[in-house]
């Protein structure tokens, strides 16, 4: 007999799964499940039914609304995957008699292309700064960090003393579900680094004190890590965000010959497909060099 039970039960089994099996961050487990629950609802308000077994033509309706009610495409797209991942799931530990996700069209949103800055605007972006203060030090670190080793903004100020190797020249960051990954940081972001530890706590850092600390001893938040890349912004005049160093990072390396594969693993990806954008990226800047030198680009 194939297990029952409302579908309420369901999706908390299949939050257990998502954090445990699959792997994914505690948001993405939380935007899947509130995508369920609505489906939830709007399943019990319309047929009165409270758990499996549903199938595709409830799906399609369910998202035929959502679309209805002008939600945007790249949120229709990742309620479609929460729910055709959802379905297979059911149908895998016996609740539907079938898998109904082949029957629903996914969702694939035409991904716009990340904003990139040139070699010379970032090297504009990170002298910006004053590197007076232990405070300004401690930036300019964080601004060479990110833009050296493609971290997220989340990764960056969450790192230790002890993450940071650098006789290895490397740093080790946990990402997206906890994964830890150990990524290349280059020279010049290590001389910082070295020039913040020297000014801010006299050399004598423990191993478990956090790399970038506010006054009171605590790691910076997300908040005051973006405030010191806008700080940076407007003494430079160029517009920077923490993930457009990333991309930055990216882009550069794949433009000096990086295998994609190598970037992917850096960057922490889970899919190359993911790490694939920085192409179309590349491509795009060469169409854009060609178009403005090359004689017979024009009509």
């Amino acid at each position: 007999m194939p297990p029952t039970g409302p579908l309420s039960e369901w999706i908390a089994r299949y939050r257990d799964h998502l954090a445990s099996e699959r792997g994914l961050s505690k948001q993405t487990v939380a935007a899947y499940l509130s995508d369920l629950r609505q489906f939830e609802t709007g399943l019990r308000d319309r047929s009165g039914s409270v758990g499996p077994p549903f199938g595709a033509p409830e799906m399609r309706l369910h998202l035929a609304r959502l679309r209805r009610d002008g939600l945007k495409e790249a949120s229709l797209a990742r309620k479609q995957a929460a729910l055709r991942m959802f379905a297979r799931f059911l149908h895998g530990e016996g609740a539907l008699p079938s898998d109904p996700s082949d029957l629903v069209e996914s969702g694939h949103v035409r991904r716009k292309l990340p904003v990139v800055l040139s070699p010379s605007a970032v090297r504009r972006l990170l002298s910006a700064g004053q590197t007076v203060t232990a405070e300004g030090l401690r930036d300019r670190a964080l601004l060479e960090l990110l833009y050296s080793s493609g971290l997220r903004v989340s990764e960056a100020v969450a790192l230790r003393w002890r993450d940071i190797d650098p006789e290895a020249r490397t740093v080790t960051c946990f990402g997206k579900g906890g994964k830890e990954r150990v990524v290349p940081v280059g020279r010049q972001a290590l001389t910082w680094l070295e020039a913040h530890l020297r000014r801010s706590r006299a050399g004598t850092a423990r191993p478990a004190d956090p790399v970038f600390a506010g006054r009171a001893g605590r790691p910076l938040t997300r908040f005051r890590a973006w405030q010191v890349v806008k700080e940076a912004s407007r003494a430079s005049g160029i517009e920077a965000t923490p993930h457009r160093f990333r991309h930055s990072f990216a882009t550069h390396l794949l433009a000096g010959g990086a295998d994609l594969r190598a970037i992917q693993e850096m960057l922490g990806h889970a899919r190359v497909t993911t790490t694939e954008i920085y192409t179309h990226v590349e491509t795009s800047r060469l169409r854009g060099v060609y178009d403005a030198a090359h004689p017979r680009a024009k009509r």
